[in-house]
């Protein structure tokens, strides 16, 4: 990809051509447009989407442009080889990366005899048909986001071209086919044939003759038409080279020279070639699936030949349309999405003037560069492996260096393959992992083969035919299949490759291709000699400096009480980080008037849609925090030296470790100080000190020093990267953020001195001693304190790198993974290139005045005799500002609990007077027109429809909060949210018994009418799907699916045990007093097209609720919420980072998730090595670890929300540090929807720290439709911010769940009605003020919006052009937008099932029927439609009919979803992912065809993640069963013949059986129910996760009884030949299961054998 390397991006698309809406102009106006962006990742996506027409314009952005030009660095090594600017490195951006992104479905064909045939193109275009829900499709209904085939060179159909052009036949052996896209232009055209022409020439190959492509563009889409190249082919021949391997590599190394030769043209951008080989060829574009075949001719001619073929289809979530990054590359089909594509990038550019190899014969300077950040990160990954393989290595091991599996902790590999592991250990050190999900389909011409990533994110399964074919794909069911001829099916697993060579016919499945790697060179044996691990060495026992020192030092570095307090010694006493509640509701360090650590601008990035979070707490087996220090060598030769470096087993080090590496004489360490002299003056003497740092940094790598260790003892990071590491000993660095920050700019390594001393002291000090001898505290001795500091960073780390779904910390090494708030263009370009701060900020030398602030302190005469406390964490008199502080509760409560105006009007006062607190505060309005009355303004009533409250959950908020909050937005007609964890039905009808206030429906409220209702509008689907029912989903106005929450966005809800009450257990299906935590991520939201498949399911249940998809601001929200948007949300929620209730860690809290502000916008600048000291925030202690969850959010809209939400407790770090401001995020989501043309299908809502009416117009003229309310909702009916939320101890019982509190509850719900109505009329008198009289009138007029004139203390430089930017508005009115219909799924099978009279009749009377029905891959969700109809007529468990249903064939995605009792489902054949998600009942059975050619209990047969969320039913698989088996399964009863890993994950109750083989991490988080697994070669123990669980033979009777009853019912129901063999010999087998039983069923007779004796009165079997 490297031709687009420098050009821009604009000029691909058709800035010039405002063609008008005539085009495809169908009812209404509207037309459908496609979106073809880059990056193919993933898997499902719509059919077609409409979207209301607009063409869009200049797309990038001049200055992301003039940005990316700016950033070439001086690499002296490169500059020799070629002076021109434009080859020069340039740091990866991250806005480059952030605008492409995408999923998609895969596969390939090949035929083991390699005979050639047409019937394998033919086969690959009807399985790309079949796929075609999977890529995304435009506005103009005909673009597709792209599709593409790659086979072997079709030598026949070439050749009768070329005898009818008097050419003479082609010499396969020395002929070489490039597919070409080139200029339009005819001159242009001319002018790119003829450097091709003179390149080859040079090169010394003959080019024997041009052939243009037949295509029919007539099929082509509107957009992709506009973008369409001249495809023309290219027919070479090598005379010198007679090696196959040699003529490729001369072929390499021509189109290289040709890209670089082209970058420096105006052209250079159109020309890209597809594929030049002697082996493969390439047909792709931007085409949707099916229309493949049509658009190239070639492919329908039966001349058209090749013994395989890989195809894709893709789906991109932004929409630029690029022709050359449709797929496949010219190695890969890739499936995904690298998360660490900007530290790839930037090492890979490190790594270009050390690579050499003999095959180059010196000409290694003329292939470069290796990688574009322009592209997508397939085509970079592409273009990585495409080096290794040109270099020499097979494609197998090309792709096991970049995609290594989960190799630590692996039972068998460790034991059987230990060759497998030493090839991973030796690579390790010199290839960071390409690291996120991924499928990859690869071929060289020779091998086709696949392989998954690491956490086996994706679905690949395969089969084999007895006519020796092998098949690999995304999905089963693409292609008809006569099922007698296969003879294997199975499934790829995590980290599992499988590979076929064309040459031999043989198929290599996973260890063999692997051994066959590893054992072509003696990898262990140069580990052993060369790899040296560092020992651990003790912790101090005493403190080294004395206590004033350590004052000095930590005021000095910028240390507060409680930095000291709440963050440092909670983790040295308990080892974990603190947590607390409630948000962040301070100003962003830019904005605060109190100095600030350099850490506290930066905001960790997480995943979102695009790709998932990992779970690190359930799921940390294949997490790594290993990290190797010394110098990279050069990869592309392999020998002893490349091992010769030092494996730390993580990035923490104590004093004595450092002292160890300090004298490791190989390593060569050099000590930099990083000190800035200012007695010169502080203007200039930052920036020059760090550049004398880099220079010296520079001198001592040069002179062969391989660690540099920059120490601020007695201050700032850098590097010539690759041939040394760095390492820092700092006193700046203490809680997980800051480690993260470092890490993630560089730093292989930190040594945390001074925490370490502030650890010791605190141990020593006489308050401590004293409070652990009156066990008041546990007794923990220094060494234990510190080791618990270590591991408490070590932990969350381990959580930051999972927030954004990367395993590995090499590869979160240098990778960048922030957004900077605050920092101006002179810091971002020196010290963190390629990061992204859109607002601007701080100079240099204002930096460096914030930073002297600190020392001032420290060193002055009047030095404090402790530490000062700022009040970042806990409100505090004199301490920093809060938004949510006592005042501004007192206020609101007086207003309305009094109904009065003047007392609201003093809280309106208060508002105004405030600190600047938000982006928001930054900008004042103006108007083009002249005040009216505000009789003419629409009236209050209208305006609280579009109001919204929270997501709070019932169990982290009281019933009565829950309640009063529903009943007042039911009054107005807005909409309340239930948060995560169900919804009582008895709240579901309107109250007709009202008395005096008083109801016995609802006894413990008071202030109640005739008429209230206390149902929820929005129901939420959370990660944990606690709560969710057919009868919830059938019964909701709005489903919101919440992807994060503001407050921790990349981490799942927790709900402490305590708070678990009876009737919270009984409303999540589960058991009162056991904790519930919720997946970081939503098990079935892996990628965008898993998104688009969950919202298909939810408008299949309840096809009359909207659906909305809750995001959380940060950059690059944009370019996910179009993909939402095409995924088919009908509502799309942005939260800003100052949103939640949530308890978290208060790292996350404080430093996740960006202002809404600029959510709702788009611009990026980067960061990169400078990492420069600045205050850190304090954080504080908190009483309880494990406190409340699951907040916010809401429904059918896209909602966006700041970083200032959330109730919950989380970690104080993930409250902090995680999130931007919704101010951002609004408006970048706003402006990317219409540029997309896609802002008319979604209602844009918006929520953080929302107080009052500026707050409304200033989110409405950023261009959102709604507007959500968390934190003052629950102020206004009585919170008082104690912020004990996550303790059960709310004094006012509006957040806890013990009785006697709940009892103090002051609110009634009359005044949350005054509050909304006080905020409308706000709304009122402001819109009058403006001259408008409606606010659709304002929505998206950022135009009315202007810096205030208001100086801040820190910096005059903040930039809020970004969010006053306009790209135009949408083509509907707010209104009209709000009130258009739900989307549908179109025509589905459901629908035509449901118009059968007899069905229909069976379900209105209660009646019996049977039914047969064919079903195809395309046919998804199906049942879930019946079952919804079901649900809402008769709930979850009153319908007492059957409907017994038949289908044949292989089932699409969400097959039997959501089913009650009384439907019976029976499936013959096969199905995908997500089988039996979320039902309630009934039974499914899924059995193979009759006389099948493989053994059914060894093929896979059902996909992954079945049985996401069940409440009952019971499930028979005759066959295996992908990853995640019953994860989160209440009640459901299942029986299946083999699982992948993480099997019974998260369950609660139910019980499942397998008999046979499981992977690994089985019953991991399994707090309930029970697990009986067959172990017929005594290898399941060490695949078992031993924290929950308990692991015993099955003992009791009734526990044997439960097991045979279900196998007997197994057999009897799918025939199982493995059942009944089990069943015969039941006393040979039943001493072979395991039944694994969490500590919550210990005491049932199931799993207790004396249960009967201790007088338990009669016993009675478990049953759904």
């Amino acid at each position: 990809m490297a031709l687009q390397s420098v050009s821009p991006i604009p000029h691909l698309l058709h800035s010039s051509s405002p063609k008008p809406s005539i085009l495809a102009s169908s009812n209404n106006g509207r037309y459908f447009i496609d979106f073809v962006g880059l990056h193919c990742k993933s898997k499902r996506s719509r059919r077609k989407f409409s979207a209301t027409s607009r063409t869009f314009s200049h797309f990038v952005s001049s200055s992301k442009v003039k940005a990316v030009l700016d950033l070439a660095r001086n690499n002296s090594a490169l500059e020799e080889s070629d002076s021109r600017s434009d080859l020069r490195p340039k740091v990866a951006s991250l806005d480059d990366i952030l605008s492409e992104r995408g999923a998609c479905g895969v596969g390939f064909i090949a035929n083991l005899e390699n005979k050639e045939s047409h019937g394998i193109i033919k086969d690959a275009l009807t399985a790309l048909g079949c796929m075609e829900h999977r890529g995304g499709c435009g506005a103009d209904n005909d673009s597709g986001d792209g599709s593409g085939v790659m086979t072997s060179i079709p030598w026949d159909l070439f050749n009768s071209w070329a005898n009818k052009q008097g050419i003479a036949p082609f010499d396969k052996l020395h002929t070489a086919v490039g597919m070409i896209f080139l200029p339009k232009d005819d001159d242009l055209l001319k002018e790119a044939k003829r450097v091709i022409v003179n390149t080859f020439r040079q090169e010394g190959l003959e080019v024997l003759g041009w052939r243009p492509v037949p295509v029919n563009a007539s099929i082509v889409g509107y957009y992709a038409r506009e973008t369409m190249p001249n495809i023309q082919q290219v027919f070479v021949k090598a005379v010198k080279e007679e090696t196959v391997e040699d003529i490729e590599r001369e072929l390499y190394i021509c189109r290289k020279l040709i890209e670089r030769a082209a970058s420096s043209e105006t052209w250079g951008s159109e020309l890209y070639f597809c594929s030049l080989s002697n082996q493969t060829i390439v047909y792709k574009g931007m085409l949707r699936s099916e229309a493949l075949g049509l658009f190239y001719s070639d492919l329908k001619s039966d001349l058209y030949k090749s013994p395989f073929a890989i195809y894709h289809r893709r789906y991109s979530t932004n929409t630029s349309p690029r022709w050359p990054l449709a797929q496949p590359m010219r190695f890969l089909g890739h499936n995904g999405e690298i998360n660490t594509i900007q530290g790839n990038l930037n090492w890979m550019q490190s790594r270009e003037s050390s690579l050499k190899s003999s095959v180059w014969r010196g000409r290694e300077n003329e292939i470069r560069p290796f990688g574009n950040p322009k592209a997508s990160d397939s085509a970079n990954l592409d273009s990585a492996a495409e080096l290794l393989i040109r270099s020499g290595r097979t494609a197998e091991e090309a792709l096991m260096i970049l995609v290594p599996e989960a190799y630590k902790n692996h039972p068998t590999l460790m034991i059987k393959y230990p060759e497998v592991a030493d090839f991973y250990d030796y690579y390790k050190g010199q290839m960071e992992a390409w690291d996120g999900p991924a499928l990859l389909l690869f071929s060289d011409g020779k091998t086709v083969g696949a392989c998954l990533d690491r956490n086996g994110l994706r679905p690949a399964r395969y089969w084999r035919t007895s006519d020796n074919v092998v098949y690999v794909a995304s999905e089963v069911g693409v292609l008809p299949m006569d099922e007698s001829k296969v003879t294997m099916k199975g499934r790829l697993g995590p980290g599992m490759m499988i590979a076929v060579d064309l040459t031999s016919g043989q198929v290599y499945e996973n260890t063999e291709v692997k051994k066959r790697v590893a054992l072509s060179n003696p990898f262990g044996k140069w580990i052993k000699e060369n790899l040296r691990s560092l020992k651990p060495v003790n912790f101090l026992s005493g403190t080294v400096m004395d206590n004033d020192a350590i004052l000095r030092h930590q005021q000095a570095f910028g240390y507060s009480s409680e930095d000291v307090q709440l963050v440092i010694e909670t983790m040295a006493s308990q080892g974990k980080e603190p947590t607390f509640c409630m948000g962040d509701d301070i100003p962003l360090a830019i904005l605060s008037q109190k100095p600030h650590m350099l850490y506290d601008y930066f905001k960790q990035r997480f995943a979102q849609v695009t790709n998932p979070a990992i779970d690190p707490l359930r799921e940390g087996l294949v997490m790594s925090l290993e990290i190797n220090i010394g110098k990279r060598r050069n990869i592309l030769e392999v020998g002893p030296e490349n091992a010769s470096q030092v494996i730390l087993s993580s990035p923490v080090l104590n004093e004595g470790e450092l002292e160890s590496l300090l004298n490791d004489p190989s390593l060569k360490p050099q000590v930099l100080p990083t000190f800035f002299d200012i007695r010169k003056g502080v203007d200039g003497s930052l920036e020059k000190t760090l550049n004398k740092l880099c220079e010296a940094a520079d001198e001592a790598v040069r002179n062969g020093s391989q660690l540099l260790v920059l120490s601020d003892r007695s201050d700032v990071l850098n590097g010539l990267r690759m041939s040394a590491s760095i390492v820092a000993d700092t006193a700046q660095c203490f809680s997980t953020h800051q480690f993260a920050c470092l890490v993630g700019f560089g730093a292989s390594a930190i040594c945390p001195y001074l925490a370490l001393e502030t650890c010791r002291q605190w141990r020593l000090s006489n308050k401590t001693v004293n409070l652990m001898r009156n066990g008041k505290m546990p007794t923990v001795t220094i060494e234990q304190a510190q080791k618990n500091f270590c591991k408490a960073v070590k932990s969350g780390l381990l959580k930051i790198l999972s927030k954004m779904g990367i395993s590995l910390l090499s590869s979160y090494c240098g990778a960048q993974i922030f957004e900077i708030y605050g920092l101006g263009k002179e810091i971002v370009d020196l010290s963190f290139c390629g990061s992204v701060s859109k607002i601007g900020g701080l100079t240099f030398d204002e930096l460096a005045r914030e930073t002297l602030s600190f020392w001032v302190k420290a060193f002055s005469e009047d030095t404090a005799k402790r530490l000062e406390n700022f009040g970042f964490i806990q409100f505090r008199p004199g301490g920093e500002y809060h938004g949510n502080n006592p005042e501004m509760s007192k206020l609101l409560h007086k207003a309305v609990r009094q109904k009065s105006e003047s007392a609201f009007s003093v809280y309106q006062q208060h508002l105004a007077n405030r600190p600047v607190n938000v982006l928001r505060d930054l900008l004042e309005f103006k108007s083009d027109r002249t005040p009216i009355p505000v009789g003419k303004v629409e009236p209050a009533v209208s305006i609280v429809l579009r109001f919204c409250t929270g997501g709070m959950s019932l169990g982290a908020i009281s019933r009565e909060t829950h309640e009063a909050i529903a009943i007042a937005m039911n009054r107005l007609g807005g909409k309340s949210n239930s948060g995560e964890g169900g919804e009582d039905p008895i709240r579901w009808r309107p109250l007709t018994d009202v008395v005096d206030g008083y109801s016995p429906t609802l006894p413990h409220l008071k202030g109640l009418q005739n008429g209230d209702t206390a149902t929820s509008a929005i129901k939420q689907v959370a990660s944990g799907r606690f709560g969710v029912t057919p009868m919830f989903l059938a019964n909701a106005d709005q489903l919101e699916i919440k992807i994060a929450q503001g407050a921790k966005p990349g981490e799942g809800g927790q709900l402490p045990g305590k708070k678990v009450s009876a009737y919270i257990a009984r409303l999540r299906n589960s058991k009162p007093g056991v904790p519930l935590i919720s997946p970081p991520p939503h098990h079935d939201i892996y990628s965008i097209e898993d998104l688009a498949q969950l919202i298909f399911d939810l408008h299949q249940v309840n096809p009359k609720a909207k659906v909305s998809v809750k995001l959380v601001a940060e950059a690059g929200i944009g370019t996910v919420a179009s993909g939402v948007a095409k995924g088919n949300a009908d509502v799309i929620q942005i939260s800003g980072h100052d949103g939640g209730t949530g308890a978290s860690p208060i790292s996350s809290i404080k430093h996740a998730g960006g202002p809404w502000e600029l959510g709702l916008t788009e611009t990026h600048h980067p960061l990169k090595r400078v990492h420069q000291k600045r205050k850190k925030k304090k954080k504080r202690k908190t009483p309880d670890t494990d406190a409340l969850a699951f907040s916010s959010g809401s429904k059918q809209s896209h909602n966006i929300s700041g970083h200032d939400g959330g109730t919950g407790a989380s970690p104080i770090s993930s409250i902090k540090h995680a999130g931007g401001p919704w101010e951002l995020g609004l408006t970048e989501t706003h402006q990317t929807l219409i540029e997309n043309g896609l802002r008319e299908r979604v209602i844009l809502r918006v929520d953080g720290g929302f107080k009052s009416g500026v707050d409304v117009l200033t989110a409405a003229a950023m261009g959102a439709d709604e507007y959500g309310f968390g934190s003052v909702a629950m102020i206004a009916t009585g919170c008082v911010m104690a912020r004990i939320c996550h303790t059960n101890n709310c004094p006012v019982g509006v957040a806890s769940q013990r009785e006697e509190l709940r009892a103090r509850f002051p609110g009634v719900p009359g005044d949350l009605v005054n509050f909304f109505l006080y905020v409308a009329e706000e709304v009122r008198g402001m819109l009058a003020q403006l001259g408008y009289e409606k606010l659709d009138d304002i929505i998206g007029r950022t135009d009315l919006l202007r810096p205030r004139d208001i100086s801040l203390m820190k910096t005059q430089h903040l930039d809020l052009s970004y969010i006053l930017s306009n790209v135009g508005l949408p083509k509907w009115s707010s209104t009209e937008i709000r009130n258009q219909d739900v989307h549908t799924n179109g025509p589905v099978l459901d629908d035509i099932l449901l118009a059968d009279p007899e069905i229909s009749d069976a379900i209105d009377n209660e009646k019996v029927i049977h039914k047969n029905v064919k079903i195809y891959n395309v046919d998804r969700a199906a049942c879930g439609r019946i079952a919804g109809v079901i649900a809402k007529k008769y709930g979850d468990t009153g319908f007492a009919g059957q409907l017994n249903i038949t289908f044949v064939g292989s089932a699409g995605q969400s097959f039997a979803c959501f089913l009650t009792p009384g439907m019976n489902i029976r499936l013959i054949g096969e199905s995908n992912d997500y089988v039996g998600k979320g039902i309630a009942g009934g039974e499914l059975i899924v059995v193979p065809v009759d006389n099948t050619g493989f053994c059914p209990e060894d093929a896979t047969i059902v996909g992954n993640t079945c049985l996401y969320g069940a409440t009952g039913g019971q499930v028979f698989v005759r066959g295996k069963a992908g990853e995640r088996f019953a994860v989160r399964n209440s009640l459901a009863e299942a029986v299946v013949e083999g699982t992948g890993d993480h099997c019974c994950e998260y369950m609660t109750g139910g019980c499942v059986v397998v008999l046979g083989k499981v992977g690994r991490n089985v019953a991991a988080g399994m707090t309930g129910g029970l697990a009986y697994i067959l172990d017929e070669d005594n290898t399941l123990l060490p695949k078992v996760n031993k924290e929950i669980v308990k692991i015993q033979r099955v003992t009791a009777t009734v526990g044997q009884m439960q097991l045979k009853n279900l196998i007997e019912a197994h057999v009897e129901k799918t025939g199982s030949s493995k059942g009944s063999a089990i069943l015969k010999e039941w006393d040979t087998y039943l001493p072979l299961f395991w039944q694994l039983v969490p500590p919550s069923e210990e005491d049932t007779p199931e799993a207790c054998a004396d249960y009967e004796k201790t007088g338990a009165g009669q016993v009675t079997l478990q049953s759904a």
